[in-house]
């Protein structure tokens, strides 16, 4: 029998979830209900996660019957400066999740208490290696936000709702590893609002199928690696995924990410913690990736995954350093100031390691469009980076319809060829979306493991083709398309077509014999 219960579980969260929004519809914005859903969630996972380790530590030690939570305050500053060295943080017991809930419905300054709650988690923090991870994590909580209510009491009423809501989620226990829960919530809140979020939120969400895809392909042949990286990460799907597809203990040295929103760079952190990734294993950055990476003492990584803002603006030209960086200096010229999508792909290119794989979402554009574009492709090919070009579907990301491509590179390639597959029609609908499949998925990954010739899916191009094609790189340059239009047999339509003049004359024949003998009958008699 088929174990459904996870499937089961992600059910029951889900219509947990719904039900928040149900109680909350009409006060509060998809968007901000999102952020004010997974900041509740976010501080009742850091309550619970420290709880627990605590309560371990002390059972541990032959205290099975100690709680953090019922601990006086005072007693329990006693542990502040050792927790937050080992976790990052520390809470009060009677600022726990848990305890503030419980007190929840009665406080009439809860507002107060929230707000007071989080600049406490954070500023405990400070000071320690912990500092950046937990910094303005709350930012987007506005507890008195007049979208929750005109009134303090209405405001109240909905915070109320809030913990209680996130309170009855069936998230497991954190000390039995169910932490997955908040990740899955997590993931369905960004999928809620995603057709809503290049305009509300600057969150482009890259949906699981293809953060799934370009992991698969970033990872062939490898059981672990250094370190991941992300240039424009969002809210660290990517990132996330890798641990996902390979372990956890696979990554051996951590996550690595930039974003310039600071409401998704929030996100992203918040995140990490509740797929349960420890602040010392990621660092995400919040600044302009092209204009002031923050990684340069990082990099190399060995897997870059990616999918960048489609021809956002950059300052190209009128940053006269820019040309002489070393990440855009060797193509000898820069992206577009209107289209920064190459950009993008030197930076990841400049920082990627001589064993790596970066997998990058890349704008069709970028692969046939004359000036920069070209000579960078130019740099790109002669250099020998590119290692597969790949066509998607149509309607896989949500807010565009655009087919777009993934660009694979790598420094360290076994030969000077590049393979093109055409994967358009790997996909099923689902919705008002296209969705890739685990075998659309296994599909890909196999054609480009295997690096073959296959028809009208697949095409292992010489660097000689690509010149005299002038660098253009587009798949179906490359990718003959099947022709799948009715076959005509033209012998047997000529056949056909002399049969049925033969039909047509003798027909022409028996209505002349008929008029005929009309005629005949119709003339007077003598």
């Amino acid at each position: 029998m088929i174990d459904t219960k996870k499937e089961q579980e992600r059910d029951e969260l889900h219509r947990a979830i719904w039900a928040i929004a149900d109680e909350l519809r009409g006060a509060v914005d998809g968007w901000d209900f999102k952020n004010y859903v997974l900041g509740t969630m976010f501080y009742r996972y850091i309550s619970e996660n420290l709880c627990n380790y605590i309560n371990e530590g002390e059972a541990e030690a032959g205290n099975a019957d100690f709680d953090f939570a019922v601990m006086p305050d005072e007693d329990a500053e006693e542990a502040r400066e050792g927790l937050v060295e080992e976790k990052g943080i520390f809470i009060l017991p009677s600022e726990l999740f848990c305890n503030v809930r419980a007190r929840a419905a009665e406080d009439e300054n809860l507002n107060e208490t929230l707000e007071s709650v989080f600049r406490h988690i954070e500023d405990s923090a400070k000071g320690s290696e912990a500092e950046n991870d937990f910094a303005g994590l709350f930012d987007d909580f506005d507890v008195n936000s007049n979208k929750l209510g005109s009134t303090v009491a209405k405001r109240n009423e909905k915070l109320v709702k809030l913990l209680n809501g996130v309170g009855d989620m069936n998230l497991g226990d954190v000390k039995d590893h169910s932490i997955d829960a908040f990740g899955d919530a997590y993931e369905y809140l960004m999928t809620m609002y995603a057709s809503n979020a290049g305009k509300s939120g600057g969150e482009f969400f890259t949906p699981a199928d293809v953060s799934e895809l370009l992991t698969r392909l970033g990872t062939v042949g490898k059981t672990e690696i250094n370190k991941v990286y992300d240039p424009a990460c969002g809210s660290g799907s990517l990132l996330l995924k890798a641990e996902k597809v390979l372990g956890r203990d696979a990554i051996r040295n951590g996550f690595y990410g930039q974003e310039i929103n600071i409401t998704t760079y929030n996100l992203c952190r918040i995140n990490m913690f509740l797929h349960d990734i420890e602040f010392d294993k990621f660092d995400i950055a919040c600044e302009d990736t092209l204009i002031s990476p923050q990684h340069w003492d990082d990099e190399p990584f060995e897997l870059i995954v990616s999918n960048p803002p489609y021809s956002i603006k950059w300052a190209g030209n009128d940053n006269p350093l820019l040309i002489n960086d070393p990440r855009f200096a060797p193509a000898g010229v820069l992206a577009p100031k209107s289209k920064a999508d190459m950009a993008f792909i030197m930076h990841s290119l400049s920082w990627l390691a001589s064993n790596g794989t970066a997998a990058i979402v890349c704008f069709p554009g970028i692969m046939y469009r004359g000036g920069a574009e070209q000579k960078i492709r130019k740099y790109l090919v002669d250099n020998n980076f590119i290692d597969c070009i790949i066509q998607l579907p149509g309607n896989l990301f949500f807010g565009t319809t655009i087919a777009t491509c993934i660009m694979v590179m790598k420094k360290g390639k076994r030969d000077n060829r590049t393979l093109f597959i055409d994967a358009s029609k790997e996909c099923i609908k689902v919705t008002n979306n296209n969705k890739l499949t685990e075998e659309n998925i296994e599909h890909v990954v196999d054609a480009f493991s295997k690096r073959e010739e296959i028809q009208y899916f697949s095409h292992l191009a010489a660097y000689d083709e690509i010149v005299e094609n002038e660098y253009n790189l587009s798949v179906s340059t490359y990718v003959e398309a099947e022709d799948t239009r009715e076959k005509i047999d033209i012998v047997k339509l000529n056949a056909e077509i002399k049969e049925i003049v033969k039909r047509e004359q003798e027909l022409r024949d028996a209505i002349d014999e008929i008029i005929k003998e009309i005629e005949d009958k119709s003339l007077p008699h003598c």
